[in-house]
């Protein structure tokens, strides 16, 4: 998680995380995008890992900012229930998405 420690306070390019074709480059659709953002809101994320495709990515901002990012799994049943990935599912899912999450969290912030 310290690799994307860098992007806590950055700005969140509201154009990139709209471009629904870019982010599918790196395996990533966007679930929520609030138009226009409130001046504290969160940004949903979905990608697939180990034959899950309910994997949840909150971004929560603050003016604009990035605040906190959270990685998470939806509920089969009612995906708007989202669980934190145990400490074992997130090493694993970071051990093989990390790279594609950097360039992505890379792309929404430029």
């Amino acid at each position: 998680m310290e690799r994307f420690r860098k992007y806590l306070g950055m700005d969140i390019n509201l154009e990139n995380v709209s471009n629904q074709q870019r982010l599918e480059a790196f395996g990533i659709a966007c679930r929520y995008a609030p138009d226009p953002p409130e001046d504290f809101d969160e940004f949903e994320f979905g990608t697939d890992f180990a034959g899950q495709d309910n994997i949840v990515i909150t971004v929560t901002v603050e003016l604009g900012k990035i605040k906190k990012i959270m990685f998470g799994v939806a509920d089969a049943e009612d995906p708007d229930i989202i669980r934190s990935l145990t400490g074992p599912q997130l090493n694993a899912f970071l051990s093989k998405k990390g790279d594609q999450l950097v360039g992505f969290f890379d792309y929404i912030t430029g």
